[in-house]
C-alpha cells in the first residue's frame, strides 16, 4: 500500500476542519444537555391566595424596610443604597426616585423582586410598580400619584405575564410603619395588596 505524504497546507487544512467540526459538535452537545437537563430548578413557594366574593383572588406581598431594599436612586441621598451609588445629576432625573426591593409572601419568604418608580414633571406625576416572581410571572402596576386614603395608594394591574396574563383588578400600596432606628431612617414595610380576576375571552 502506497502512503501519500501530505504537504504543510493540506495538514493545516485538515487540522482547521477538525477544529471547526469539534467546536460545532461541542456546541451541539452542550445545547442538548441544557435542553434535556435544566440547570436551574426554580422552586415554587405555595401561593397564599384568598378568594374574594366576586370570584377573584386576593394576595398580599410585602418588602421589609430597610432589610429588603436593594437600591434607592434619588437626588441628594445622604445614605445611598447600595453604598457608593452615584445617582445621575442630569435634570431628567432630578424629580424621580427609583427603588428595587426583594418581595415576600404572607409567610415572610422571599419569592421575587419588585421595582418602584415615582416621578413628577410638567405633565404630572407617576407612580408605577413592576414585580417579578420567577416561578409565576411578572406584572406592571400603575398607581394613582396621590394617596386617596391614608395610608393607602390605589392602582390597577395594567399588564402581566404567565400566571398574571389576562388578569385585571385593583392593587393597593400601603406603608406600615415601625419604630425608627438610631439614624431616624424609616423602618416598617411596604405592602402590595392585589385583587385580581380573569377576563372573559371574546366570543368568536
Amino acid at each position: 500500500m502506497k502512503l501519500t505524504k501530505l504537504g504543510p497546507n493540506q495538514r493545516d487544512s485538515r487540522l482547521l476542519k477538525s477544529l471547526i467540526i469539534g467546536i460545532l459538535l461541542g456546541i451541539t452537545a452542550g445545547a442538548a444537555v441544557v435542553w434535556l437537563t435544566p440547570l436551574v430548578d426554580q422552586a415554587r413557594e405555595r401561593s397564599i391566595i384568598e378568594v374574594t366574593p366576586n370570584g377573584g383572588n386576593q394576595e398580599v406581598f410585602h418588602a421589609n424596610i430597610p432589610d429588603d431594599r436593594i437600591l434607592i436612586g434619588a437626588a441628594d441621598q445622604a445614605n445611598p443604597v447600595p453604598r457608593g451609588l452615584e445617582w445621575p445629576r442630569d435634570e431628567l432625573f432630578a424629580n424621580s426616585r427609583t427603588e428595587l426591593f426583594k418581595i415576600r409572601n404572607a409567610s415572610d419568604i422571599v419569592i421575587g423582586v419588585a421595582s418602584r418608580i415615582a416621578a413628577s414633571g410638567p405633565d404630572g406625576a407617576i407612580v408605577e410598580w413592576v414585580f417579578h416572581l420567577p416561578a409565576r410571572g411578572s406584572g406592571y402596576i400603575l398607581m394613582q400619584p396621590k394617596v386617596a386614603e391614608e395610608p393607602y395608594r390605589s392602582g390597577i394591574l395594567r399588564s402581566g405575564t404567565r400566571e398574571f396574563a389576562g388578569l385585571v383588578g385593583s392593587v393597593t400600596e400601603r406603608w406600615v410603619a415601625a419604630s425608627g432606628d438610631a439614624d431616624n431612617a424609616p423602618v416598617g414595610r411596604i405592602e402590595l395588596g392585589t385583587r385580581l380576576v380573569g377576563t372573559l375571552e371574546d366570543e368568536p
